[in-house]
């Protein structure tokens, strides 16, 4: 990924979206800082600069680091705010007094994010499959990081649009997802697809029984975004009773066998949230043939949710079969499920 002021600018952009004006500040800060952009660039080849060195200050910060950086993120600091203040100099002179814990941390994580907000996507999303594909279903995850969207069937969802309240069926749900719903359609509700298998791909699986991977997963989130937390925390100790399978390795290579895997008399789709942004054009290719590969022998669904360049972040639906593949926008979305306008 390019360390360029481009990329900076583009960020701050996407914090802003993001409602996060913390790390809006802070990439507008490093955007202008040579030393910092460079700082930065070292993280691992396809991560996301930003991302990832955010994430490490975070990091250092919940297992106890004092600086007077703490006071400006509202997580650590009761929820409140500090107004008239440039925090960025304190971020600049934490890097400073921190760089030896920050180096390792920076040239070796990546961004597995696990945003369960994104589940209420994909029971809409799913839904629609089920309208076109039938059930049950045998679905397949690429890129799942700790696999907390694995089990999104195990959370309600409540579309909120002004004073109406549209609720999915989601018998004794671990946690409840609220989503600001936009435009004038209704997403599918009723009770969730019946799913016949579930696996994730993931090349660098969350092993969620250890506290600094947890942690890790905290400390990706943005220091504004209270409900994130709470429903990590709630979606952390769903999964404990889950478990579903994760597959380790290339998720290009590892696809083929699992699509195989699948009943043929049974629909299967493939999905990922945010992930395909890390693939080169190469990999974003090798996997379009893939599926259209698969569809020769059977229909094969997939739904994408992943950004643009232009800011948009559209659900699609994917149809492959007999070597073609069709396509349609579902929804509109925020990136980590704070609202969604349906297409249909």
């Amino acid at each position: 990924m390019s360390e360029s002021f481009d990329y900076w600018d583009f960020f701050v952009g996407e914090a802003l979206r993001a409602n996060s004006p913390l790390y809006a500040r802070f990439a507008e800060g490093v955007g202008q800082d040579p030393e910092l952009r460079a700082f930065a660039a070292t993280a691992k080849k396809g991560q996301p600069h930003a991302n990832i060195l955010f994430a490490a200050v975070h990091f250092l910060l919940l297992r106890g680091a004092q600086h007077p950086l703490r006071r400006f993120y509202p997580d650590l600091n009761g929820w409140k705010t500090v107004e008239g203040e440039d925090p960025f100099p304190a971020f600049k002179d934490f890097i400073e007094s921190h760089r030896a814990e920050l180096a390792p941390i920076v040239a070796g994580r990546i961004t597995n994010t696990n945003e369960v907000g994104r589940s209420g996507m994909l029971h809409a999303g799913f839904r629609a499959v089920a309208a076109e594909a039938g059930e049950p279903l045998n679905l397949i995850e690429i890129g799942p990081s700790a696999g907390l969207n694995l089990i999104w069937d195990r959370y309600g969802v409540r579309y909120i649009r002004g004073p109406e309240i549209f609720a999915v069926d989601t018998p004794d749900p671990a946690l409840t997802i609220d989503i600001e719903l936009r435009g004038e359609k209704i997403p599918p509700l009723g009770l969730a697809p019946k799913v016949s298998s579930r696996v994730g791909l993931e090349l660098n699986p969350v092993n969620l029984d250890d506290p600094d991977a947890r942690d890790w997963l905290r400390a990706l989130i943005f220091p504004e975004h209270r409900l994130r937390v709470e429903r990590l925390a709630a979606a952390l100790k769903a999964y404990t009773d889950a478990k579903p399978q994760i597959r380790v390795g290339d998720a290009l290579a590892l696809l083929p066998n699992a699509l195989r895997d699948a009943p043929e008399h049974q629909p299967v789709c493939v999905y990922h949230t945010y992930v395909t942004y890390q693939f080169s054009s190469e990999m974003r290719e090798a996997l379009d043939n893939l599926l259209t590969a698969a569809g020769l022998r059977r229909p094969v669904w997939r739904l994408s949710a992943e950004g643009t360049l232009s800011g948009e972040n559209p659900l699609t639906l994917h149809r492959y079969h007999d070597g073609t593949r069709e396509s349609r926008k579902l929804a509109l979305c925020h990136p980590h499920g704070a609202w969604l306008e349906w297409l249909g």
